[in-house]
Order: structure tokens, then sequence, then C-alpha cells
């Protein structure tokens, strides 16, 4: 839980002087929506005693990062790829697929990659490391899971108009108790991923 505490701030990468991107992604566990992934490079010296895993953050801590980490940042980008990809792939190929776009898009190219988890593919012929916990480690990793995070939970937001049965602009598609229920009142919509378990499995009890 977000304690609202400064942190001691983080290093802003791994190795410093080669315009290093840190990615990360949100919306892996979801039974809805896309995976969404940003990569970010940070100039060297930046610190904020704030910045951190965007899981430890309250929304209101992220929502006032973000523009921090657009202006401030050497070079920034955003990426998605939707349920249906997601259910053609997997999920893992999937999130490593929206971190390569994400990279793709950066203005910037950067001189080397830090991937918060511990699967990555090879992105160019960049060197590219994984840190479990990343985001808590380094500030670009955290940078990226921020803009990632409020990236999607902006784009459940404007799918909750379109499906509101589902309380998305509260649960952002997460397995909650209350979104599994109105999918099996209401059934799937078009942008559940259907390759995930939407719904536990139903235990049958037996008359004796």
């Amino acid at each position: 839980m977000a304690t609202g505490l400064l942190n001691e701030p983080l290093p802003a990468c791994y190795g410093a002087g080669r315009r290093e991107a840190g990615c990360d992604e949100a919306g892996r566990g979801c039974l809805a929506g896309p995976v969404v992934a940003a990569a970010v490079i940070l100039p060297d010296d930046f610190r904020h005693p704030l910045l951190n895993d965007s899981k430890k953050l309250t929304e209101r801590q992220r929502d006032k990062l973000r523009p921090v980490i657009e202006r401030e940042a050497v070079a920034w980008a955003v990426a998605e790829v939707d349920n249906e990809e997601i259910d053609s792939i997997n999920i893992l190929r999937a999130s490593i697929l929206a971190m390569h776009r994400a990279l793709d898009k950066l203005p910037v190219e950067p001189g080397a990659v830090i991937v918060d988890g511990n699967r990555f593919a090879r992105w160019r012929d960049k060197e590219c490391l994984t840190f479990v916990k990343g985001d808590g480690r380094y500030a670009n990793i955290a940078a990226a899971s921020i803009l990632a995070k409020t990236r999607r939970d902006e784009i459940m937001r404007e799918l909750h108009e379109r499906f509101p049965f589902y309380g998305w602009d509260v649960n952002k598609g997460y397995p909650t108790a209350a979104h599994r229920a109105a999918i099996a009142l209401h059934g799937p919509s078009p942008l559940h991923r259907m390759t995930f378990r939407l719904l536990p499995d139903i235990q049958l009890t037996l008359p004796i």
C-alpha cells in the first residue's frame, strides 16, 4: 500500500552514459482489454523522491508523476497489444511485443534496454537486461511502469463507456469478484481475452 511518504530517490538507470531505456508493461493479469507497455529514457542525473514501482503508488501519485516523466524524459513512448493479439500469441509474447513496439516508437534510439521481470526477447542489436522487481530499483523502469499503467487506465475508462456492465472504470479489467459476476450475467464482451479463465471453475454438488 502506498504510504504517501517520499522514498530515497531511485538511480535513473542501471548503466549511465548510454541512453538506456527502461521498459515495463501494465495489464498482464487482466481479463479484458490490451496489455500496454512503455519505454522511457531518463537523463542520467534524473532523481525524484516519489518515483517508484507504480503498484506502490496511489492513482493520484501516478497521475502527478506522469506529466513530470513526460516533460523531463529524454524520450518516452507507449504502445499496446490488443486482446485478440493476446489470444493469438499468448500474454507473455504479447507483453514483450508491446515493449518492442514502445521501443520502436521512441524518437531517440536507446543504446541499451532494461526491463522489469525475468523474460524478454532481444530488441535490435542492443544489450537487453532483465531485473526482477526492476520497477523498484531503477527510475527509468519505474517511469515506464507509471506511463504504462496510467495510459492503460485511461483506455479502460474509455472502453467502459462502450461496455458499462463490467465496471472497467473501477476494476480496469482485473479479475475482481464483481467483474467475474458481470461476465457470468452478461457473457464476455468482444474485448475479453478468451484464452484466459474468465470464470472460476464451477464446483458441482452431486446428490447423495
